[in-house]
């Protein structure tokens, strides 16, 4: 069996563990490949399985009353999937699936990731902060939605997965785009040719390239960062941008 090492696992959230804890963990996690399309949460179904994602994006996706979907909150390697579990909730009515990048994740048996937090205080309390980061993170898109051009939603949006992802390519359609965004294809194509003018990024078929993660930050403006900083502020380092090698004061 694969012997997982804290300093070297690919999950942010495993990292920021304090080491007894994660040694109480280390037996139980399974590194499991999951390609893109894998539903890791099905809607309203007991959640069996917690994964700590060690790249790509895992969606959480609210289905609309028509059957389209509309994404709610992402996560990669900086969290984990299931926190419903650490709520006694059990389940949820929204569902969680890999879309970009597919990749690896560790994989737990969530009823045991849930007596050992009875059992260990600290880890709960870690475990928790990144639920609070991810309320957060469904607050700013809200707001986002809300108050901002699509211009700067899609940059917003391409920041986030690039923080998530190795490298600077993501596997992306704009059909995806338009569906996870709430808009038409139409207006993602377009909005992307006005960030590919900027030289913020370049599109081709089926992915997105970022080449000026400075200027996609320009455009984005206030509409990216707050999620960011909070999960910096409670649980450490995160993203690519120029404040992402450091924790929040």
């Amino acid at each position: 069996m694969e012997s997982l090492q804290q300093s070297t696992v690919g999950n942010l959230l495993l990292r920021h563990c304090d080491p007894d804890d994660f040694e109480l963990l280390r037996p139980h996690l399974t590194r499991r490949s999951l390609p893109t399309h894998t539903i890791v949460v099905h809607p309203n179904e007991p959640i069996r399985h917690v994964y700590f994602p060690e790249g790509g994006v895992v969606s959480i996706v609210a289905e609309q009353q028509r059957g389209d979907q509309v994404e709610v909150g992402l996560v990669g390697q900086e969290g984990m999937s299931g926190t419903a579990v650490l709520l006694d909730a059990g389940q949820s009515p929204q569902a969680s699936m890999v879309q970009i990048n597919g990749s690896f994740a560790l994989e737990m048996d969530a009823e045991l990731l849930v007596r050992i937090c009875d059992d260990r205080p600290s880890l709960r309390r870690l475990l928790m902060r990144f639920v609070q980061a991810l309320i957060v993170q469904a607050a700013s898109t809200a707001a986002a939605n809300a108050q901002f051009t699509l211009p700067e939603r899609l940059a917003r949006w391409l920041l986030m997965c690039h923080d998530r992802v190795g490298g600077d390519q993501l596997e992306l359609t704009h059909e995806f785009m338009s569906m996870m965004l709430a808009v038409r294809r139409s207006s993602v194509t377009v909005t992307l040719h006005t960030l590919e003018g900027t030289g913020a990024i370049r599109g081709t078929r089926g992915w997105v390239t970022v080449l000026d993660r400075a200027r996609l930050e320009e455009i984005a403006g206030r509409s990216y960062g707050e999620p960011e900083d909070e999960y910096r502020r409670l649980l450490g380092p995160f993203g690519k941008g120029k404040q992402g090698l450091k924790s929040v004061a």
